[in-house]
């Protein structure tokens, strides 16, 4: 029988580790952990250490937050119902959490539509009073794109798995995307919410070849209060493409994000899983 994830997460943990504290719980000495699957029509099992934490963890899913212990964890995706983790569809590869910060654990496909696993490090940093932080990160088989604000480029190339993060009045942000290259604009203008004190993280994520094109949405509250408080964690579909959907359409929420970007210091990083 199917767990809803954030059960999945929170029991498997604790019963794999044993050391595991509830979600918003977070010390000096523990970091706060989701997870989210973005591989298409994939359902799989987690194992952390070996262990079973999620069973039958559906795409587009995503479990936690929960408070863990810093340190290294093994992680291990493998097909539905396997007996243990010996045979894994993506991993086994090494996650390192430091003590005080929070995650996001994707499980997604490469550009080249090949299986992988990011950690994302989640800036929870105080923003100010009436503004909000939005994230976007690209985790899709799906070439770069720009976006494009008066029929020009601001923002150029954004590739997987790269992200780009700003801070913003609390509103809506409008624009236009283009294939990176291209001045043509293909969708928009479309508005994204930026809402105060909550860091909203858009992922563009599934296969432009496939047609399955979506995007999930992560929100983590309480950045007027101390980072180390009680952030929260929410995702699922904003956006479905069907089978003629191009990166344009699936990508349009997340790129038209950073639209301000210019003179508002956008920062892009990338973090790679330690394997």
């Amino acid at each position: 029988m199917r767990k809803t994830a954030a059960a999945g997460l929170a029991v498997g943990m604790i019963a794999a580790l044993g050391l595991a504290m509830p979600a918003g719980a977070a010390t000096d000495d523990t970091a706060q952990l989701s997870v989210l699957h973005a591989i298409p029509d994939t359902p799989v099992d987690v194992y952390v250490n070996g262990a079973l934490t999620i069973d039958d963890f559906q795409p587009g899913d995503l479990a936690g937050p929960l408070a863990l212990p810093a340190g290294d964890y093994e992680v291990a995706l493998t097909a539905p119902d396997a007996v243990d983790a010996s045979a894994p569809v993506v991993g086994p590869a090494t996650i390192t959490l430091t003590a005080g910060a929070n995650y996001t654990a994707v499980a997604h496909l490469t550009e080249a539509g090949e299986p992988g696993l990011n950690l994302f490090t989640n800036d929870t940093s105080q923003t100010a009073a009436g503004q909000g932080r939005l994230t976007v990160r690209h985790v899709a088989a799906a070439p770069a794109v720009d976006v494009l604000a008066g029929g020009s480029p601001v923002i150029q190339g954004l590739t997987n798995p790269d992200e780009a993060s700003l801070n913003l009045p609390a509103g809506t942000v409008s624009a236009s995307v283009a294939l990176a290259g291209t001045t043509d604009p293909v969708l928009g203008p479309t508005d994204v919410a930026v809402q105060e004190g909550v860091l909203t993280i858009l992922y563009a994520w599934g296969s432009a070849e496939d047609g399955n094109l979506a995007i999930a949405a992560q929100t983590i509250g309480g950045l007027h209060s101390n980072p180390g408080g009680v952030p929260s964690g929410t995702a699922g579909y904003l956006a479905q493409s069907d089978s003629t959907a191009t990166i344009m359409g699936v990508a349009a929420l997340g790129g038209l994000a950073i639209l301000l970007a210019v003179g508002l210091g956008l920062s892009t990083r990338r973090q790679e899983v330690r394997r």
